[in-house]
């Protein structure tokens, strides 16, 4: 039989990625570009959404044409976001009437304030899993239908789309066919129904929002639409969607209950499956849609980290403490310790298990002995602290202690820019007391929906064919001793707690 690809499209926040991988999901061929962040005002992140589609679709093309592979060889293409962020367009023109209002943006922290004073909160998380913050979708598009002129209007008379990265991709690599979007980044808006699946119509109504605009709920596995031939020829079939951190989730192959993966981004995602069983969470923590493979939804527990390698670009892009961002692992491994100097990188607020809008950043324990390669080892171990905090909220929550799962499911499986430090998959390691397993191929989120996609067009006969392609890079271990530990975790909470205290005092 001739070789079948598959090709995966991983739209991030600061790039555009495409990968092609082979049936047995080693990767072929690859290419990545940045794409442009703004920064309007204080707490305001957006994107160019056309510019978003056009880098997209050239790395897209770059990659098929650097494999030097025929398009008629790909057997499906599978596709992962950045979740959240939203898109407001023109069905008939194709342009969209704002920029992307990104995930990470705060604007709408007024707008949550609202629905909560209105006391909703109890209601949106019982409905949706979710908590009620400006990480979610649905206040965005709240903001662009109330704030935007004649927006309203245009989007009740139907003349408008909305949706996640997904949806604005699909719809063009669809040939304008179709507004979809799978079941994982529909988990993500704050408007999906956990319990039934669809689009929850009275929180619409709460919301202001006209259903008109959304698109329609599809599985993460299956056949969605044909790419359309101008972009590539071949009839390859999209067949694979999901959220990205669901995408790494499934390329990992925690596939079973208790399985948990951490990605190390520019935020820091922790999700444990939870498989049929809806986890509610008592320690902020949220409950999600991990994916549908056709045969109903699969659920997840997820802690979201606002700033985690984004702290890292700090260093290297606002203090101009180093050129690129390998050398805060160098600076960092300079020194044995961060001798008493503790960074909480609360640039946006503190996302799980805090939930706090208000908290700033804040850097405690300076002394005048402070170097830089201390401070550059306090802005990795922040990152092993914060998924810490979730994790630790994770076993509460779900009653699953992820140190006791047997061999075969190794404790805490890692990926994610960051996770190629040694230094911080070591400190994780200690400061969690578990064994951090970081796998071969680390572009598990594009793995993933390759997987997604190769699975709806019989690549693999069932999953445990498919997961067994997984194989571990490296299996760091926890040193520290306990006591070390908990003072540390002692000493990190309080930083915290300073954090939240200072965002609270009035001061900004």
């Amino acid at each position: 039989m001739p070789t079948s690809y598959l090709l995966a499209l991983d739209q991030g926040t600061t790039n555009c990625r495409a990968i092609l991988f082979d049936g047995q999901g080693q990767i072929v061929s690859s290419t990545q570009q940045s794409i442009t962040q703004f920064f309007p005002k204080p707490g305001w992140v957006e994107q160019d959404p056309e510019e978003i589609l056009r880098v997209q679709l050239a790395v897209m093309q770059d990659t098929v044409a650097k494999a030097a592979v025929n398009p008629g060889s790909i057997a499906a293409l599978g596709l992962t976001n950045q979740r959240e962020t939203i898109v407001l367009w023109d069905r008939h023109t194709g342009r969209p009437v704002y920029p992307a209002i990104v995930w990470q943006c705060r604007r709408t922290a007024d707008i949550c304030a609202n629905l909560t004073a209105r006391g909703l909160a109890g209601e949106i998380s019982e409905r949706t899993g979710l908590v009620i913050d400006a990480y979610f979708s649905a206040t965005k598009l709240m903001w662009m239908l109330d704030e935007l002129p004649g927006v309203r209007a245009r989007a009740e008379r139907g003349d408008l789309l909305a949706g996640t990265i997904d949806s604005w991709l699909i719809w063009h690599l669809s040939g304008r066919q179709r507004h979809v979007t799978d079941v994982s980044n529909a988990s993500r808006t704050m408007l999906f129904n956990l319990h039934t699946g669809t689009w929850d119509e009275e929180l619409l109504r709460e919301m202001r929002i006209p259903m008109a605009v959304l698109p329609e709920i599809v599985s993460s596995s299956g056949l969605v639409a044909t790419l359309d031939p101008v972009i590539l020829p071949g009839g390859i079939p999209i067949s694979g969607i999901a959220g990205d951190q669901q995408s790494a989730l499934f390329g990992q192959a925690c596939l079973e209950s208790g399985m948990t993966k951490n990605t190390y981004g520019t935020g820091c995602f922790i999700l444990m499956n939870t498989g049929r069983q809806l986890v509610r969470s008592h320690h902020g923590l949220i409950t999600t849609v991990a994916w549908d493979l056709g045969q109903g939804l699969e659920y997840a527990l997820e802690g979201s980290v606002f700033n985690a390698v984004s702290a890292i670009h700090w260093l290297r892009d606002s203090l101009g403490m180093i050129r690129r961002s390998s050398e805060c692992d160098q600076l960092a491994a300079a020194v044995d310790d961060t001798g008493g100097v503790f960074f909480v990188p609360a640039f946006s607020g503190l996302g799980a298990p805090y939930w706090d809008m208000q908290a700033r950043g804040m850097m405690i324990g300076l002394t005048r002995g402070s170097r830089k390669e201390q401070i550059a080892r306090a802005v990795l171990e922040s990152i092993a602290h914060q998924s810490q905090d979730v994790l630790e909220c994770m076993q509460a929550d779900s009653g699953i202690s992820i140190d006791s799962q047997t061999a075969s499911h190794l404790p805490l499986r890692v990926d994610g820019g960051a996770s190629v430090s040694n230094l911080l998959m070591q400190f994780q390691a200690d400061i969690s007391g578990l064994a951090v397993d970081r796998p071969l191929v680390t572009e598990t989120t594009a793995l993933g929906a390759a997987c997604l996609a190769g699975l709806a067009v019989g690549i693999w006969p069932d999953l445990p064919s498919m997961s067994s392609m997984r194989s571990t890079e490296r299996l760091f271990l926890p040193a520290m001793a306990t006591a070390e530990r908990q003072q540390r975790r002692a000493e990190w909470k309080r930083a915290v707690a300073a954090a939240i205290s200072y965002g609270h005092s009035g001061c900004l």
